[in-house]
């Protein structure tokens, strides 16, 4: 039968234990200092014959044996004072630990909104506190973001399901529906199952995005946009959309496929925003120490304002641009999930005369060919 496993120390106990020990070491080194020298000295005075150098006093002194005594005794004493010393540092010292710590428990159990708010003095446990304040608060915005996606994600899903249920019901509901009537209500569930599953992959490609870069490889993303415009020019020219590019070598490092799925939800959401006879351009170029891609494309004029709006999860500004309700409102917030898990800077303006221009700053990666290999995985606009 096995016995149960000792009780755990305290953080406290331990420190007081060291700081007693290491008092209680001092006073045996003193002691041991100051007797040494005078057991030598007793020990070569002849018996019978008084100690030689002067003595002052009107007494006989301390012999040999009441100071060995006396130091027993002192060192005695020291024991508790000791301890008790170390007891009250160590607590001084771990006050700002235990502060830390309820205020961790208090947040753990959903109070988010708190903070350690450490003040003085300026060590090494405020200094903790102050960058546990910050992961406290980049975990409140994430917590948040995370409910508002929820929130909204289960609200664009409901809405195709609903409606698919409603064309079902109808269906059904009709006891004179013809074989055509049939055939049309399974068509137009068809659509609305398509929308789904185009919903949910792009939650998967966000998702994905958030996830941050797995996998870092040498991207050209002249080479990059190049294969996505290909695939997206037959779409832009039955929109009667001009689309250029003016694509130079620009080279950075990351996930080739996170890549391709910012340029691809770029210039879906260029062409899908656009107006008839309208034009996107698409640049790539080396600056500096930077790989620039710029996407620049007309359409209704978007406040200013409303701009950075765009680039978080389900965000339209439909009414304001002529009612266009395809796309989800998730394509931007990829695009920005994939530029902050390469550390890249984007910047979005809003056209004086309508549409946006975005530019992604990745960081440049020199030393390496333009031929460098990257992946081709498609990635769907949302």
């Amino acid at each position: 039968m096995t016995s149960p496993p000792p009780a755990p120390r305290s953080l406290q106990t331990r420190l007081a234990l060291a700081y007693a020990a290491g008092i209680y070491a001092a006073g045996v080194f003193v002691l041991v200092v100051v007797a040494v020298p005078l057991a030598s000295v007793d020990a070569g005075t002849p018996k019978g014959e008084p100690p030689s150098g002067p003595t002052t006093g009107d007494g006989p002194g301390i012999g040999l044996a009441q100071l060995l005594t006396g130091s027993a005794v002192a060192l005695v004493i020291l024991v508790p004072v000791a301890l008790a010393l170390g007891w009250f540092v160590a607590g001084r010292f771990l006050r700002p630990l235990r502060a830390i710590t309820a205020t961790a428990r208090s947040i753990s159990a959903g109070d988010l909104h708190r903070r350690l708010d450490l003040g003085e003095p300026v060590d090494e446990l405020t200094e903790l506190g102050h960058t546990l304040d910050d992961l406290f608060a980049r975990l409140q915005a994430s917590f948040d973001a995370q409910r508002h996606f929820v929130a909204n994600a289960s609200h664009e899903l409901r809405t195709p399901l609903s409606g698919l249920r409603t064309l079902l019901e109808v269906a059904l509901a009709d006891p004179d529906a013809d074989a055509d009537a049939l055939r049309a209500a399974c068509q137009e569930a068809l659509a609305l199952g398509g929308n789904q599953e185009r919903l949910v992959q792009a939650l998967l490609a966000l998702a994905t995005s958030e996830r941050g870069v797995t996998w870092w490889d040498t991207v050209d993303l002249a080479r990059v946009v190049e294969g996505v415009l290909a695939s997206r020019r037959d779409d832009a020219a039955e929109k009667g959309i001009d689309l250029t590019g003016h694509l130079a070598p620009a080279l950075t490092a990351g996930d080739p496929g996170l890549v391709e799925s910012l340029v691809a939800n770029l210039i879906d959401n260029a062409v899908r925003h656009n107006h008839a006879a309208g034009h996107l351009r698409i640049s790539t170029r080396t600056s500096g120490a930077e790989a620039v891609l710029t996407v620049e494309n007309t359409g209704p004029v978007i406040p200013g304002d409303q701009v950075q709006r765009l680039f978080q999860p389900f965000q339209r500004l439909a009414p304001a641009r002529g009612g266009l309700r395809d796309g989800y409102g998730i394509g931007l917030a990829i695009v920005n999930a994939v530029a902050q898990a390469h550390h890249a800077a984007l910047t979005a303006t809003a056209r004086p005369e309508g549409g946006l221009s975005i530019t992604v700053r990745f960081a440049h990666a020199p030393g390496v060919t333009a031929g460098a290999h990257h992946s081709r995985r498609p990635g769907a606009g949302a």
